[in-house]
Order: structure tokens, then C-alpha cells, then sequence
């Protein structure tokens, strides 16, 4: 079981990095255009969301979840 939480803790690590890579562009794109961030906030917050995922399939205690 542990090594299936490995499995997907590392798809989720691959998923955050390219929603920040997203992230980072839409904020250029917004600076250069004058625009407002929102694209970039809401994506922010869903790396968050993927973060905490990550964090709860790491926890030692994983025979609970």
C-alpha cells in the first residue's frame, strides 16, 4: 500500500510543478497586458490544494486514511 501513496504522491509532485509553471506564465502574461491575476491566483490555489495532498500521503500514519 505504501508504495501505491508513493505512486500517486509522485504523479501530484509532477502536477503541482506544472500548475506553478502555469501559474507563472499566466502572471507574466497578465503583467505585460495590464490585466489582473486572477488566472494565476485560482491556480495558485489549486497547487495548494495539490500540495496539501501530497503532505497527507506522506504522513507516517497512512494506515488511517
Amino acid at each position: 500500500m505504501a508504495q501505491e501513496f508513493d505512486e500517486i504522491r509522485t504523479k501530484l509532485e509532477t502536477i503541482s510543478e506544472e500548475i506553478a509553471d502555469l501559474a507563472i506564465m499566466h502572471l507574466r502574461d497578465a503583467i505585460e497586458s495590464g490585466n489582473t491575476a486572477a488566472t494565476e491566483r485560482r491556480l495558485t490555489r489549486a497547487r495548494r490544494a495539490v500540495d496539501k495532498a501530497i503532505h497527507l500521503l506522506s504522513e507516517p500514519n497512512q494506515d488511517s486514511l
